[in-house]
């Protein structure tokens, strides 16, 4: 029986803080993500200015989840993004004081120094978005899938992005027949892997449409809706800056 759902993002979400980003694409699957798993521990590596990550946190917030949150990141850059001044990490972390105190935390370090603070099998929702060469990406998976619960979720940003040295596609590739996933083709992509375990006996109808249904139609309908979703939420926010009369601004790469 085909499962319905009828996606939060949808009803009531309008993102509290917007900055340039191809995560932008990815918004309303991100809140929804969230609020189907309630997860106890979100961890995110890579967070930059935190459109991400803050969409995370306002799902949590939002929906009454009993959680934390960690963004592990140097705040520095790197050579895909530059090198960037203290006024990111600045405002990041004025947002981040302002609405998500309490449950939200900054890590500011390398992903390696902050592996010793997770113990194995705690974390249900993690988002792979640092470096973004194929021995990066696969060093963070190796290092960080431990510390993932059983039957927790990975998400892996820019599986689409084929362009200077990037490489988390290839490593996408190698890695989506070797375990459960799903993939978002729009924008630069998102990966979505469960790792194996878990109860699932009373699994959300999103993980259900991510990891059942989608074998029937190989997840057409999903990517779809989603796909409709971004546009959806794109175009609210354009006619709510005409009707503010402020200019329009395209997310940057």
């Amino acid at each position: 029986m085909k499962t319905l759902y009828m996606p939060p993002s949808i009803k009531h979400f309008e993102p509290l803080h917007m900055v340039f980003s191809t995560w932008v694409d990815h918004l309303p699957f991100g809140y929804d993500l969230v609020t189907a798993l309630r997860p106890k521990m979100l961890v995110e590596l890579g967070t930059h200015k935190g459109l991400s990550y803050f969409t995370f946190c306002q799902a949590m917030k939002e929906n009454d989840i009993d959680g934390v949150c960690y963004a592990v990141d140097t705040f520095e850059g790197d050579a895909h993004t530059d090198k960037y001044d203290e006024s990111v990490f600045n405002a990041v972390n004025n947002h981040n004081r302002q609405h998500y105190h309490g449950f939200s935390y900054l890590m500011r370090m390398f992903f390696e120094d902050a592996l010793k603070h997770f113990d194995d099998d705690s974390i249900e929702l993690l988002h792979i978005d640092g470096f973004h060469t194929y021995e990066a990406v696969s060093a963070d998976f190796a290092n960080w899938y431990p510390k993932v619960k059983p039957g927790g979720i990975i998400l892996f940003h820019d599986v689409m992005a084929r362009l200077q040295d990037f490489g988390a596609w290839k490593f996408w590739d190698e890695t989506r027949g070797q375990h459960e996933t799903f993939t978002f083709n729009h924008g630069f992509g998102l990966g979505v892997l469960r790792k194996p375990g878990g109860d699932r006996s009373n699994d959300h109808p999103l993980l259900k449409l991510l990891f059942e249904d989608a074998k029937a139609d190989d997840g057409a309908g999903l990517r779809s809706f989603y796909v409709h979703a971004s546009k959806h939420l794109e175009n609210t926010r354009k006619l709510k800056r005409l009707t503010q009369g402020q200019p329009q601004q395209q997310p940057a790469s």
